[in-house]
């Protein structure tokens, strides 16, 4: 049996999209909502079974991979995040890179030699991965108007992550996977697929103007928090509005906070665009916090721990 497991981001899903563009496959699909990444847990395997995994970190999953390797499945894992030490197996290929500048569906671009690019670059701009989206699409000949939807479709993908439960979002990961996985270029899908596209950039286009509204609780000249409402829109533009606002501000790091299901917060981390560093160790020293150099999370910060966090993080970015 072939299991694809990739985070509900536009990175996970991209990423997916081109390696089953390139090595077709009946898979049984594992997703969910942004930050739900202890995903490996949920698998059953048997012997031969073949697991790719796309856009985890490895060290959250490293128990549950352990248990998969033992049980005699093959698995070939490609992620950016926060890895510890990768286990040296003969039925494991990983490709880990964790540097700031490059992404899951990135690393999927140059193990298949660029074949479906424009996926790539797609995910790249929804990680907001900017420079290097541009730097990607150089070889595709885009116009600017080109490059503006590929930014556009990947914000937007990216943006339907987020939420605490599946309801929350527009699309559930795997069935808005089923609609990109047949086409070799995204151009093509937002083109057949306009009323998906439509509803997906006018979600965000509503969500981000009502962030837009939204105060800091905390501001400095090095770090600035929110805390968005208890409301469905909020938590689906948490993660999107993180982005925008390192975007305004590259010099500041942000930290965007909303409600969760179990009386906390959940938090998104941007570090500032000028430096790209130390989100993934502000939020690991933090209970379910994880991510990467410059961009993470906290799954859940009990309200009390508020200026516990506010203190550690403008510690971080003093």
């Amino acid at each position: 049996m072939q299991i694809d497991v990739f985070n509900g981001d536009a990175d996970g899903i991209c990423a997916l999209v081109q390696l089953r563009l390139a090595q077709p496959a009946l898979s049984k699909l594992v997703t969910g909502v942004k930050r739900d990444i202890q995903l490996l847990e949920r698998l059953t395997v048997q012997k031969n079974d073949s697991v790719t995994v796309l856009d985890i970190s490895l060290k959250k999953n490293r128990t549950a991979l352990d248990r998969l390797l033992q049980q005699g499945a093959t698995v070939f894992y490609v992620d950016h995040h926060e890895s510890g030490d990768i286990p040296q197996h003969p039925n494991l290929e990983a490709i880990i890179n964790t540097a700031a500048n490059t992404c899951t569906s990135l690393l999927v671009d140059q193990h298949l030699g660029g074949k479906y690019r424009a996926w790539a670059v797609t995910a790249a701009f929804g990680d907001n991965l900017i420079d290097s989206a541009e730097q990607a699409a150089h070889s595709l000949s885009l116009s600017a108007n080109q490059l503006k939807q590929l930014k556009d479709l990947g914000v937007c993908i990216n943006y339907n992550g987020y939420g605490s439960c599946i309801t929350d979002l527009h699309f559930a990961p795997d069935a808005l996977y089923h609609e990109l996985a047949p086409y070799a270029s995204p151009f093509d899908f937002m083109i057949d697929n306009l009323i998906i596209y439509e509803q997906l950039l006018t979600g965000y286009a509503d969500d981000i103007g009502q962030a837009q509204h939204i105060k800091p609780e905390y501001l400095t000249d090095a770090i600035a928090v929110y805390i968005l409402p208890d409301e469905a829109w909020a938590r689906r533009i948490s993660g999107v509005f993180s982005n925008e606002l390192a975007n305004q501000n590259p010099q500041r790091a942000h930290a965007v906070l909303s409600y969760n299901a179990q009386g906390g917060y959940q938090i998104s981390v941007r570090a500032p665009l000028i430096s790209k560093t130390g989100a993934d160790e502000l939020c690991s020293s933090f209970t379910s916090g994880g991510g990467r150099k410059s961009a993470a999370g906290i799954n859940h910060l009990p309200l009390e721990e508020l200026s516990k966090f506010i203190a550690a993080f403008a510690k971080k970015y003093a």
